[in-house]
């Protein structure tokens, strides 16, 4: 598959693009995007991720907005990859597409990351959580 469509980007090229986005490390080192369009509507990512983040913890509300934030990114991401891989599309237009799915992955992750904590917060509350239910057993047994 060397060959190339009406508008220019030829089929190594969209596949080499597509390798790239599904890759898992794509997002190493890329940014969240300020903005991303959904649907025509411009959403106000980056704001919004650092909104997410200022609070202690994500009240009700804010989670199902994070929630229904993460559902329309996955649905933009599958249209754009769509596109990537089907649209009769130039280079420039392909590069751009696959830079937004990048970003798009990016803030899915940074999405999935918010008031979560770390493996080492898990283990040590799990750890102190041990010990009261062993003191707790120790004092019914006396």
């Amino acid at each position: 598959m060397t060959g190339s469509d009406a508008t220019g980007v030829t089929d190594a090229e969209r596949e080499a693009l597509l390798d790239r986005v599904n890759d898992q490390s794509a997002t190493i080192g890329a940014s969240v995007p300020d903005e991303v369009e959904i649907d025509g509507t411009a959403v106000d990512l980056s704001t919004f991720i650092v909104e997410c983040r200022k609070v202690d913890a994500i009240p009700p509300a804010m989670e199902r907005k994070v929630a229904s934030t993460r559902e329309a990114l996955r649905a933009e991401r599958e249209r754009r990859v769509e596109r990537l891989e089907t649209d009769p599309i130039d280079r420039e237009t392909a590069e751009t597409l696959a830079e937004a799915v990048i970003g798009i992955d990016r803030a899915l992750n940074a999405l999935s990351t918010i008031r979560h904590p770390s493996f080492a917060d898990e283990h040590h509350a799990d750890r102190l959580d041990g010990h009261e239910r062993w003191l707790a057993f120790v004092d019914q047994v006396r």
